[in-house]
């Protein structure tokens, strides 16, 4: 019983022209393919495939939380240099408008006497010169700005996008959107193509499609292949044991960050996958030696438990057995998943829909290692199931389980314990 088939696909945020075709698409927070910059050379090992392990060491994961938190990777020659994303901050973004399409905003990096100014309503957020200043205090979770300061005005001069835009939220501990950052919990507020239609570069035909996503998903495949088949942002928590972090296990997190880094963020560094004819190279790279610390940083992430009270405990014993009798076959080991035997699934074997895995390397889904199910609906890889009774009664029929509606209740109790 896959209830997402999950990834740890990357960041997000805006639009680029594809020089050759001549129009605008987008990447993992919206970011776009960059031109392929390859020297020729042919890769036989996708970028960051191969095996490894972590160093967990205080040291390396300071390194690994302030690379997921604040690196842009050099994205800024994007983001600021082609698409001119901070002009349109600077101008028509405010706070409000911000929060409205799921941007979050770190508590912990506002001052005292600016926070009781928010507080106090003396604090216009309905002026972009608000977010401005959010920037200039580094507080704007997965955003990292440049301001200057010319005769006493604020100006944003370079913007680039983090792994946290799309792979952070807060805890809304000030106000709504405002809070404690929580790394690893997918931002399922964040609407991309919300913010991606906020942008005076694309046409009306464009701003539909992106419109059409909703938050909490991304493409992170539209500005490789035109084709718009959004997922939804997956959990970066909980992955420490899981051999492939994507959807369709194209590779473990070091090659989902390098693909998302330099595909979708636009960073400047190198990747490579044959299966998929990509093979960037760009001098020099500021994405490979950060992949390891980054790596050990999100394996150190732990998967949240299940608060006190979220779901009924005897119910949940009940629904234990309901799962080992019917659920265990796909789902196995203590990380739910036969993916790390290397055991892949096609569309017709799950019922789900195969757009986007006949997008990918390996055309299938694998298994979904299930954790922390009550934090991060919907579910499936599409969102297509809203809540795990849907889930359940997805499987119950697609699989003809027969369990009745008490044993559909239990496990659906069951799967808000894991």
């Amino acid at each position: 019983m896959s209830t997402e088939s999950v990834g740890a696909c990357g960041p997000f945020l805006m639009l680029k022209s594809i020089l050759r075709a001549g129009v605008f698409l987008v990447c993992c927070t919206v970011a776009c393919v960059p031109q392929n910059k390859s020297n020729g050379a042919s890769a036989t090992t996708p970028t960051g495939a191969g095996s490894a392990s972590d160093d967990f060491s205080p040291q390396t994961l300071a390194a690994g939380r302030q690379v997921f938190r604040f690196d842009t990777f050099g994205d800024e020659q994007f983001w600021t240099d082609t698409a001119r994303m901070h002009e349109v901050v600077q101008r028509s973004v405010s706070p409000a408008t911000a929060l409205s399409v799921g941007l979050k905003v770190d508590a912990d990096a506002i001052p005292a006497d600016v926070a009781a100014a928010i507080k106090a309503g003396k604090v216009d957020l309905a002026d972009p010169a608000t977010t401005v200043t959010l920037l200039k205090l580094n507080a704007v979770v997965g955003l990292k700005g440049t301001v200057t300061t010319v005769n006493g005005k604020d100006n944003l001069t370079r913007l680039g996008i983090t792994c946290a835009l799309c792979h952070s939220t807060v805890d809304d501990a000030f106000s709504k959107g405002i809070g404690h950052r929580k790394d690893g919990w997918p931002n399922r507020d964040l609407n991309v193509g919300a913010i991606i239609a906020l942008s005076p570069a694309i046409t009306p035909a464009q701003k539909a499609v992106y419109n059409s996503w909703g938050p909490g998903k991304y493409d992170p495949r539209f500005n490789i292949d035109g084709k718009s088949t959004p997922l939804v942002l997956p959990p970066a928590y909980g992955l420490a044991q899981v051999r492939n972090e994507t959807y369709t296990a194209e590779g473990p997190i070091s090659y989902w960050n390098a693909y998302v880094a330099v595909t979708q963020m636009h960073g400047h560094g190198n990747f490579s996958d044959p299966r998929l004819g990509i093979n960037i190279r760009q001098t020099p790279d500021m994405v490979g030696p950060k992949l390891a610390s980054l790596r050990a940083y999100q394996h150190s992430i732990e998967a949240p438990a299940s608060p006190p009270g979220s779901f009924d405990a005897d119910a949940s014993t009940r629904g234990r057995v309901v799962f080992n009798q019917n659920c265990v076959t796909c789902h196995v080991g203590v990380n739910n998943t036969d993916n790390n035997s290397g055991v892949l699934h096609t569309a017709s074997e799950t019922g789900q829909d195969a757009s986007y895995a006949l997008r990918t390397a390996n055309k299938s889904y694998r298994t979904t290692p299930l954790r922390a199910l009550w934090q991060h609906a919907p579910y499936f890889h599409d969102g297509s199931a809203a809540t795990l009774q849907d889930v359940v009664t997805h499987y119950n029929n697609f699989r003809r389980l027969g369990l009745s509606a008490a044993q559909q209740r239990d496990l659906v109790q069951y799967l808000k314990s894991l």
